[in-house]
């Protein structure tokens, strides 16, 4: 019995480690593309600074915001959500804060007698949410960990159509904030109407320049909007794949950590296994021993002239030359 737990300890440690082997390797990988995710992050920021730019600059050429994409609607029936998740697990609590924080305000919504929206990006979301039975507007995955500028504007010219056509009254995004590497949030934030705030001309401390436009700053504030919509939406798609890398990373590395301690906690349950396995085996030889000089002292017919415990030894499976425990009289 002892031999067939020590099996199998051997074959969970053997398991455990393999474990190890992937969760090290997945480690490695998430933090080799976190760098990459930060410098995409760094590099579209300048684009959205420059577009946020223009337009105020057209804004401050008279151009009138009576857009679709800026005009808030006087009664708000739909919300819609746009949940960005991932397409794949093993990042922590990543997907289940982003999906959490959504389904907490779309509850919310239904008990103000609002209707609701989804708009799911990642495999997990969309899983979630059709698990559960919402029903589910339209669906986008297979780029959560490396988002391109089409896939922004696939999702986004999908929403703008929906809230200009007046079915959705307000569109909600719902995604992970990056900061740092070691710090995310999950964030729910006003997607359409577009924030009018970035119409208003920033203060700045120096001499500004005086535009002409051509055509008409309306026109063109009209053709920008929607590129502006499209690289905000780039924006959250691009931290929230840095956020996912990054608690993939987390995650993987406590998995390897957690490994490391059950490998040894089972190689000490093992050895104290063996050892119980060596002393019953050492104290059945012995009884053994005792019995048979027992019955040759008090003159039994046994045919035996001495107890050779170096013979009962090499019959099991105890070394031979480990009877220093023994008396000097049961060696003899």
């Amino acid at each position: 019995m002892a031999g067939g737990q020590e099996r199998a300890l051997k074959r969970r440690i053997k398991s455990v480690q393999s474990t190890k082997k992937i969760t090290k390797a997945m480690e490695l990988i998430s933090a080799s593309r976190i760098a990459k995710a930060q410098e995409r992050v760094a590099a579209a920021r300048p684009f959205s600074e420059r577009i946020t730019g223009v337009i105020r600059n057209l804004a401050a050429a008279g151009a009138a915001g009576d857009s679709p994409l800026l005009n808030p609607r006087e009664e708000v029936t739909t919300v819609a959500y746009v949940v960005v998740a991932a397409d794949r697990g093993l990042a922590g609590g990543y997907n289940s804060s982003v999906i959490r924080n959504a389904e907490r305000l779309m509850a919310a919504d239904k008990e103000a007698g609002r209707q609701t929206a989804l708009v799911t990006v990642g495999k997990k979301a969309t899983g979630y949410f059709r698990f559960r039975g919402y029903e589910i507007d339209a669906s986008f995955s297979g780029f959560s960990d490396a988002p391109s500028y089409e896939d922004a504007r696939e999702v986004a010219n999908h929403v703008a159509a929906k809230f200009e056509s007046g079915e959705y009254s307000e569109v909600h995004l719902a995604y992970t904030q990056f900061f740092s590497v070691g710090s995310q949030t999950s964030t729910v934030v006003q997607y359409m109407p577009l924030d009018s705030s970035t119409m208003e001309q920033a203060e700045t401390t120096g001499p500004s320049a005086d535009y002409e436009f051509e055509p008409e700053p309306s026109e063109i504030l009209a053709r920008l909007l929607p590129r502006y919509a499209e690289a905000r939406l780039y924006a959250a798609f691009l931290e929230a794949a840095a956020s996912e890398h990054a608690a993939r990373q987390r995650a993987m590395k406590s998995a390897t950590e957690n490994a490391e301690d059950m490998i040894v906690r089972l190689g000490r349950v093992m050895n104290r296994a063996r050892q119980d396995a060596i002393t019953t085996e050492i104290m059945e030889i012995v009884s053994g021993a005792e019995a048979l000089r027992a019955a040759a002292s008090d003159g039994s017919d046994l045919l035996i002239d001495k107890v050779n415990v170096q013979d009962v030894f090499s019959k099991t499976h105890i070394y031979p030359h480990r009877t220093d425990h023994l008396s000097a009289g049961e060696q003899s």
